[in-house]
């Protein structure tokens, strides 16, 4: 295929001729769309948030337009802040700002917009008020320089959950028409961008091109083409893949696909499985969870990943596909070294499967960082003991940014098998710890902070879960889900 075609602003476009690595951002601006703002090119501050169509036409997603690669929306409809006046009057959430006084220099303002557009469809925020965090979540990935939050905030309260499906029809739930789901060959000069349909179409690309880069939601990829300004060959993209966007659950274990979203993973385990869902409560904004997914958090190989501490906590496993077939990888074994995992080339991680812990599992997630919300955590951490007659049956201890990869603590847990759950066991498990971890100096933290929060994070732990009796963590669905942007 020589061009991409989508829809901005109601409006059809072809592009044709265009590095795959271009950013929407980029094009947006050099197309005279220059409302959307560029501010840090990293997905941090918001400026640049546009309202992208799920492929079903069920979902408005807030994404940071930075991060997302031209290709990735051929096929689909996008809208930006000059695109949502309607008939000489404008949307909802630009008619709040403008009551509340919410905009100073103006120049975050577009980014606020299409966080307050995005959460005027939400109906769950319709409850909100009751809820003040969701409406931190909704714009924790917009940044004001001007420090002028609380007519923001105010806007936010006004518009949250105040448009009707009714209202968004018919203009911003037109039909994208099939491209958004058929698989994408695109080519421009020696640079390609592949998009099968299948987790073999995706196999078979890797064949094909051995040196290609595997994507998905790019919110790693996108800063090494923003920040480091790098050109890749081949790129294999998985997001059109409907088997790996599906969160089954079956016989008391969840399926993850690779490919789903963070912002999807999050709204079941709300209920579904909450000690993950206390995790992805902060492991970043709206913006990046609509397009990060599992798979990349796990593939990337970060030792300071915020899903890989309670991924080993529950003791999950990896299910990678190859040429040769599937195998099961437990996470605990998935990473070899700094930024290196068990993936032989030509091989995919396509799902995540999670065994859901019994109801009297003491669990516990931690994530320390200099803000609390959009920032990478010095130290993440995740803990299941499970106790008989008061004793440690099993201890699974999980920490990042403590060694090289993500690790479990297998000293501190020998120090609390068998023994009483009480202060003493858990005071032998800190000292423990110092066995367990080398932790390195950094600009996020020394090797002192970070051994200190380990042990106190341990003990807030203990003295979190000690009398607190333990909610049955239930699954909210049983059976298969699709979630947006699957085949239903």
């Amino acid at each position: 295929m020589d061009a991409l075609r989508f829809h901005v602003d109601d409006q059809p476009v072809q592009v044709s001729d265009l590095a795959p690595t271009t950013t929407l951002l980029q094009w947006l601006r050099a197309s005279g769309r220059t409302g959307t703002k560029e501010g840090c090119a990293e997905g941090d501050c918001g400026a640049c948030t546009v309202l992208l169509l799920d492929e079903d036409g069920s979902h408005l997603r807030a994404v940071n337009a930075c991060l997302v690669l031209l290709p990735m929306v051929h096929g689909r409809r996008l809208w930006t802040v000059q695109g949502l006046a309607r008939g000489g009057q404008p949307h909802p959430a630009q008619a709040a700002l403008v009551a509340t006084s919410g905009s100073q220099c103006g120049y975050c303002t577009p980014g606020f917009v299409m966080a307050l557009t995005e959460a005027a469809h939400r109906p769950e925020l319709k409850q909100a008020p009751a809820q003040d965090w969701r409406l931190d979540d909704q714009v924790c990935g917009n940044l004001c320089r001007c420090t002028g939050y609380r007519p923001i905030r105010d806007a936010l309260r006004q518009v949250a959950g105040s448009c009707p499906d009714d209202v968004v029809a018919p203009h911003l739930r037109a039909a994208p028409g099939g491209d958004a789901r058929a698989s994408l060959h695109y080519q421009a000069g020696d640079e390609r961008y592949l998009a099968p349909v299948t987790v073999e179409g995706a196999l078979a690309a890797l064949e094909q091109h051995p040196d290609a880069r595997v994507v998905c939601g790019a919110t790693d990829l996108g800063l090494a083409v923003t920040q480091q300004h790098r050109r890749f060959p081949t790129l294999v993209s998985l997001e059109r893949i409907p088997a790996l966007r599906r969160l089954d659950v079956v016989a008391g274990t969840v399926h993850v696909g690779a490919a789903l979203p963070l912002c999807d993973l999050e709204a079941w385990s709300e209920q579904g499985l909450p000690v993950l869902h206390r995790m992805l409560r902060y492991f970043g904004s709206r913006q990046i969870k609509h397009r990060a997914t599992v798979g990349g958090n796990l593939c990337n190989a970060s030792p300071i990943g915020d899903l890989p501490p309670v991924l080993l906590a529950l003791d999950a496993v990896a299910v990678v596909a190859g040429p040769g077939g599937q195998r099961r990888v437990p996470v605990r074994d998935f990473f070899l070294g700094y930024r290196r995992t068990a993936l032989a080339p030509g091989e995919l991680l396509v799902a995540v499967e999670l065994p859901l812990p019994s109801p009297d599992t003491l669990l516990g997630a931690y994530k320390v960082s200099r803000r609390r919300e959009l920032d990478i955590s010095a130290v993440a951490a995740a803990f299941a003991v499970q106790l008989q007659d008061g004793a440690v049956a099993w201890a699974r201890l999980a920490f990042g940014g403590m060694a090289a990869t993500p690790a479990r603590a297998a000293q501190a847990e020998a120090a609390l098998h068998g023994q009483p759950w009480g202060p003493d066991a858990v005071a032998a498990a800190q000292e423990a710890l110092q066995a367990d971890f080398q932790p390195i100096d950094d600009h996020r933290g020394s090797a002192w902070y970070r051994r200190t929060l380990a042990r106190n994070l341990l003990l807030g732990f203990f003295e979190e879960t000690r009398q607190q009796p333990q909610v049955p963590l239930q699954p909210r669905h049983t059976g298969t889900l699709m979630l947006p942007g699957g085949d239903r």
